[in-house]
């Protein structure tokens, strides 16, 4: 792995570059990494600036965004400080401030590269809703997840759609209803994470996953994300034209034509990037 370029963007987090890895950290690690409103901006605009490449060198693209935590936990969610100061303001001031969650849970989404969540400790409230808009998760063993929004008096709504999809609607019932605290095991099972760690090797696994991805095409997998969001909630009679012309097009472009021939010549495509350690 190459060296970080790292820079601070505000209190709260941090943005790392490891060549096409893009790390994404949370570092409030005093208040359990608790989002506020200055936390969701900072971090709105670090997506939107790594989104929005277009007209950068590939090899200055991130190609996988990986998002973790310093400290024992994850994130524990809404500051209360803050939910505290939000029910005192006015309706409008609440919902302008609950649509900068909802483009921060889209913009995540909908980044044109794959994303790798770490889990430790806890992940509570719109900390899970985060998580189930990544396209992939590793847990600590040792992780500990809850919907426990309905304990405050609060709905888990701008989460909800990411919620649902990772677990669906009927898991979804019950533990936002409950607000029920549940393991990385029961997580596992949810689908809202793939895979556990131990807690040592949470995040060598993870950065070996993201390195994975990193050897991928990086358009086949933008166009990946945006085919599988697509077809999402569509009758099957539907798919047939959008994937059919999806293949076609993409078979026909430069990358895939330099990934196959790559494969029948038994090198690396020129699109791979080489880290420290391969010969």
């Amino acid at each position: 792995m190459s060296d970080p370029l790292s820079h601070a963007l505000q209190p709260g987090f941090r943005l790392e570059r490891h060549g096409p890895l893009a790390e994404l950290v949370l570092d409030r690690p005093a208040r359990h990494n608790a989002f506020d409103a200055d936390l969701m901006l900072g971090l709105l605009d670090c997506l939107d600036e790594l989104a929005h490449t277009h007209g950068q060198a590939l090899a200055d693209r991130p190609h996988a965004l990986l998002l973790r935590a310093e400290g024992k936990h994850f994130c524990a969610g809404a500051d209360l400080n803050w939910m505290r100061n939000l029910a005192h303001a006015d309706f409008e001031h609440n919902r302008e401030d609950a649509r900068v969650l909802a483009r921060l849970m889209q913009t995540l989404d909908e980044l044109p590269f794959p994303t790798v969540a770490l889990v430790q400790g806890a992940a509570y409230g719109g900390a899970l809703g985060i998580v189930c808009a990544c396209d992939i998760v590793l847990a600590s063993e040792n992780a500990r997840f809850c919907l426990s929004e309905v304990t405050l008096g609060l709905v888990p709504a701008v989460i909800s759609p990411y919620v649902v999809r990772a677990m669906g609607m009927r898991q979804a019932r019950r533990y936002m209803l409950s607000a029920e605290p549940f393991d990385a095991i029961t997580a596992c099972r949810l689908n809202v994470v793939h895979r556990l760690s131990q807690p040592d090797q949470l995040l060598a696994e993870g950065r070996a996953m993201a390195l994975r991805l990193c050897r991928n095409g990086p358009q086949a997998m933008k166009e990946t994300k945006r085919l599988l969001a697509a077809l999402e909630g569509r009758p099957g009679h539907q798919h047939e034209e959008q994937t059919v012309e999806t293949i076609a097009r993409v078979r026909v472009g430069l990358e895939a034509q330099e990934g196959i021939q790559a494969f029948f010549d038994k090198r690396p495509p020129t699109w791979r990037p080489r880290f420290k350690d391969e010969a």
